[in-house]
């Protein structure tokens, strides 16, 4: 697995930390967002009692989702690697009164737990070096029954293939800084390669698995069991 650059891993964590409560008000206000939350959590499969992992779960968003099918007495973890995000998921999860959910400042790419049931990521991916191997090790690492991914990329549909040029300047804008420009990629094309590669894993790796497209293609959901 390649090793993140610790430069560019903390001006990536400074920058998220800083827009947090920008990204947390798209999280859950965003046009779409929410049904597309509720599907990739309806992908799992989940049943009460569960402990599931959300990796990269920013300002935690999808928890609620989550908790409600493993109810009180399953588990949910969140791990992120922005300390802004993390507090604000934290904040969240003190709201609610959850006692079964926590969250914790950590790499996404080694949850700090040894077992679950399903592991979910949501618009993770594009922030991991090496995608294909993190989704083995998430496989591997923790053992899970269910594994659901979602995200972003260019759309190779005719609905959303049009409105590709306004999607590249949207994810050159959120680009953190050091990685806005990879070898002389764009930061979109690195997000479709990076994408590609962790949904392609999950396909071949995984049995029962569904994968389709949303928002005029520029959603990506993939799920199945390992």
């Amino acid at each position: 697995m390649s090793a993140p650059d610790p430069d560019r891993a903390t001006a990536a964590s400074a920058f998220y930390s800083r827009w947090a409560p920008g990204y947390d008000y798209l999280a859950t206000h965003a046009p779409g967002v929410r049904r597309l939350r509720a599907d990739l959590v309806d992908s799992l499969d989940l049943s009460p009692g569960d402990t599931v992992v959300d990796v990269g779960c920013g300002t935690g968003a999808t928890l609620p989702a989550l908790r409600e099918r493993v109810g009180p007495e399953g588990r949910v973890v969140g791990v992120d690697f922005a300390s802004g995000a993390v507090a604000r998921a934290r904040a969240r999860i003190e709201r609610a009164g959850w006692r079964n959910v926590a969250v914790c400042r950590g790499d996404a790419t080694r949850p700090p737990l040894c077992h679950a049931d399903a592991v979910v990521a949501s618009f993770l991916i594009g922030m991991l070096p090496d995608p294909a191997a993190t989704v083995r090790e998430w496989i591997d690492g923790l053992g899970p029954d269910r594994i659901a991914l979602l995200d972003l990329a260019r759309s190779h549909r005719s609905p959303g293939r049009p409105l590709n040029p306004l999607f590249r300047l949207a994810v050159r804008a959120s680009a953190p800084p050091g990685t806005r420009a990879h070898h002389g990629e764009s930061p979109a094309r690195v997000l479709d390669r990076r994408v590609a590669a962790a949904h392609r894993t999950l396909l071949e790796t995984c049995t029962a698995t569904s994968h389709e497209t949303r928002a005029g293609g520029f959603a990506y959901l993939s799920a199945g069991r390992p």
